[in-house]
């Protein structure tokens, strides 16, 4: 009954408080911005002089005073802004809600036993939860939930040995990308002693004889350094149990190449260990292989170059199997044999029309993940590459899993979309069976949404995928309030997966459109490049076009439009609303790349060279000066309402860019709509960020929107609670527990339907 109470009281107070949040008056609603110095500091860049008047704001908030004050008076002003909203306390009423179920991960085989993080609901970080077998009663093995008293301590990766005694796994503080490793004998619960830090993006690969663990780690940076200095010097070592990690072994390091990083995974046999050396962003890897069986082997330079991917699935005996982009854009399997003079390529699994983006070795065959207008395809294949079966989803959604070791029967699997959280199943590989394994139970009703996916044209006459969520039977009137979100970088692909935050937009009658623009991963490398360096602006004209489509189709109009982006997405945000500000009513950059002159000289920031150039080429600095975010933002010009947010512990994308973009941008607004700044204490780039601080901050999110598009959530005053807790059996329940087998000679127009 309590939840009842809660609901009727948010659609109430969106009904009372309506009228009177039309009576605030522009002197009320509109920040008084803080006074922000300006410095006479420019940089020339081949002739070209480039002024940085807030360069002092690039500064480590940890160890600069004037940058502390001036963040404490920015989170005064957005503070006193969003709490004047009438319907913000509502809009988190509802938000806590919807978020209060119980939500897993894919569920995985390690050791013998299985594993799945399982959130309760409002748990400000999730639980991993063991089975000794798949009818044991579960039981919680970590809770980082105990690690600090306001969630903001992580689980990060783990790693278990092969005999199933020991599991590794990391810890990262306050969102940092810095984690720790600790190991735990998993029969007791026993955290032994050994702690490995300064690791950045590591796994945790163990040697067949569960002695210890291959690693990749950075030398500790200078006290003060650690939260913006560049990363060099990584190296891949070996920890012995039970030693210190002034022990341990350094197994792979090129000092000729500080800039390398490494990665080390050892084969289910454990004789192999395939060493990945990336130095960029980009999926182009050297791949050095040594025989763990073979005492004083030397390495084997596999690849010696970093034209190409190559990513390793599994190994029979001396063939290792990887997939790999050589001669193939959209990807293709291909094996090596190690015994074998010459090492010549073979292909097993060719590149086909649709873009391959996952390859996994489980019971003896390859099970391939690809990407069909960004709706996935999961096929199966023998060691030989023929064709077995496809595995069949319901809908327009997202899946992932499918891990496993060569020896296992079974594999763990998830589906997903936009009104639907994640569902987890049981695959049999030899069969092809699909069987529930949890599945949350929902507080809404999926069936009063629909998806579609639209088609639209960008300015060089690319097609350009998007999804569409909104309530059944929205009018077309060209006033819907709608959130467009976009990323379009690093070859990663947007998929239609379900969110809370985006669930609560729905049902305040928003329209949710997410673009798949150029730069991802959705048709293939190509796509990919299309969207990079020079070809930059492919992506946001993508992202303008998109939003012209949805105006010209009467979803929505340019007041009622906002646009989201995060990390590469929120320079997506700031290039095209410094580009068409007259486009938008309101835009939310979130962790933006927004001075492209000098993200590569902060922390990893370096290794987006790959995808952006770097203006210490005499072209490639013309191509980012040009749509730059911060150095194009023109005084005298009235951009969308703008909420900016970032956090102070970000070490991937340095808060030194929101920083500067906010301050330029409150100077050079000309009109009365606001241009906020949130800057998160304790959080980071966005992992690991405890749900406390989700609900807080897309709580603030919707409220602004809220606010600046004008809208009147579609609510109505119930007697009653919701219609699906009044008649919890009116609507149709998705029949998904139990899919249906699919024999090998499935038909390629069957589907499982919702």
């Amino acid at each position: 009954m309590q939840r009842r109470h809660v609901f009727v009281g948010f659609v109430t107070s969106m009904v009372a408080l309506a009228a009177c949040g039309e009576r605030l008056n522009a002197a009320e609603t509109q920040p008084e911005y803080p006074q922000t110095r300006r410095v006479d500091h420019q940089d020339t860049y081949f002739g070209v002089k480039v002024p940085d008047p807030y360069r002092w704001l690039e500064d480590d908030v940890r160890k600069s005073k004037e940058v502390a004050d001036w963040v404490s008076a920015e989170n005064r002003v957005t503070s006193r802004y969003l709490e004047s909203i009438p319907e913000r306390a509502a809009i988190r009423r509802r938000l806590t809600e919807l978020w209060d179920f119980a939500q897993y991960s894919t569920a995985f085989k390690a050791g013998g036993r299985y594993y799945y993080l399982k959130n309760n609901g409002l748990q400000n970080q999730s639980v991993l939860y063991v089975q000794d077998t798949l009818e044991a009663e579960p039981r919680a093995i970590l809770d980082p939930n105990t690690w600090s008293a306001d969630g903001t301590i992580a689980l990060g990766g783990l790693g278990f040995s092969d005999d199933g005694r020991y599991m590794a796994y990391c810890r990262s503080e306050a969102g940092s990308d810095w984690s720790t490793w600790r190991v735990m004998e998993i029969a007791s619960g026993k955290v032994l002693s050994d702690e490995l830090r300064w690791t950045k993006f590591s796994g945790a690969s163990w040697t067949k004889d569960g002695r210890g663990f291959f690693y990749s780690r950075f030398e500790e940076p200078k006290k003060g350094e650690e939260f913006q200095s560049p990363n060099f010097n990584n190296k891949l070592c070996y920890h012995r149990l039970g030693t210190p990690q002034s022990a341990d072994t350094v197994v792979y390091y090129r000092p000729d190449h500080p800039e390398w990083q490494y990665g080390g995974k050892v084969s289910d046999d454990g004789r192999w260990l395939v060493i990945t050396t990336c130095q960029g962003t980009d999926a182009r890897y050297r791949i050095t292989v040594k025989n763990l069986f073979e005492e004083g082997a030397r390495p084997i330079e596999l690849v010696d170059h970093f034209n190409h991917e190559y990513t390793f699935v599994g190994n029979e005996g001396a063939v290792l199997y990887f997939k790999t982009n050589l001669d193939a854009p959209r990807r293709r399997l291909m094996s090596v044999d190690l015994e074998k003079e010459p090492r010549n390529w073979k292909e097993i699994v060719p590149q086909g029309p649709l873009a391959m983006v996952g390859a996994s070795f489980v019971g003896n065959r390859f099970i391939v993940s690809y990407l069909e207008d960004v709706k996935p395809k999961v096929r199966v294949f023998s060691l030989d590459g023929r064709f077995v079966r496809e595995v069949w989803f319901p809908g327009i959604g997202a899946a992932g899993g499918f891990q496993g070791k060569q020896g296992d029967s079974e594999t763990f699997y998830s589906f997903s979309s936009f009104a639907m959280p994640s569902s987890v199943y049981r695959y049999d590989v030899a069969t092809g069976a699909s069987r529930l394994f949890r599945r949350p139970k929902l507080k809404f009703n999926p069936d009063e949404y629909e998806v579609r996916q639209v088609f639209c044209q960008s300015k060089d006459g690319t097609r350009v995928p998007m999804f569409i969520a909104h309530k059944k039977g929205i009018e077309l009137n060209g006033s819907n309030p709608t959130l467009l979100y976009g990323y379009g970088g690093f070859d990663i692909s947007l998929l239609p997966r379900f969110s809370v935050g985006r669930l609560a937009w729905l049902e305040m009658g928003g329209v949710y459109v997410q673009a798949n623009l150029r730069g991802g991963g959705e048709y293939g490398e190509l796509w990919h490049r299309a969207g990079t360096k020079l070809d930059k602006q492919n992506v946001f004209d993508d992202f303008i076009a998109a939003a012209e489509w949805l105006i010209a189709n009467r979803y929505t109009g340019s007041e009622k439009l906002a646009i989201q982006g995060g990390s590469n997405g929120g320079l997506l945000v700031g290039a095209v609303m410094t580009q068409r500000p007259d486009l938008f009513g309101a835009c939310l950059p979130a962790v933006g790349v927004m001075d492209m002159l000098r993200f590569h000289k902060f922390t990893e920031g370096r290794t987006w060279i790959d995808d952006y150039g770097s203006s210490d080429d005499p072209v490639e600095f013309r191509a980012l000066l040009k749509y730059s975010p911060y150095h194009n933002i023109r005084p005298e010009t009235c951009y969308p309402a703008t909420l900016i947010t970032t956090a102070d512990t970000d070490d991937r994308v340095v808060p030194g860019h929101s920083f500067k973009f906010a301050a330029a941008l409150q100077n050079a607004q000309a009109c009365d709509k606001p241009v906020l700044i949130r800057i998160e204490t304790r959080a980071g780039h966005g992992a690991g960020k405890p749900t406390s601080k989700r609900i807080d901050e897309i709580t603030d999110l919707l409220a602004f929107l809220v606010r600046n598009l004008k809208m009147k959530p579609l609510l109505t005053v119930h007697g009653g609670p919701p219609p699906w807790r009044r008649a919890p059996n009116t609507f149709s329940r998705r029949k998904m527990d139990q899919f249906p087998v699919v024999p090998d000679d499935a038909k390629n127009d069957r589907r499982v339907s919702l």
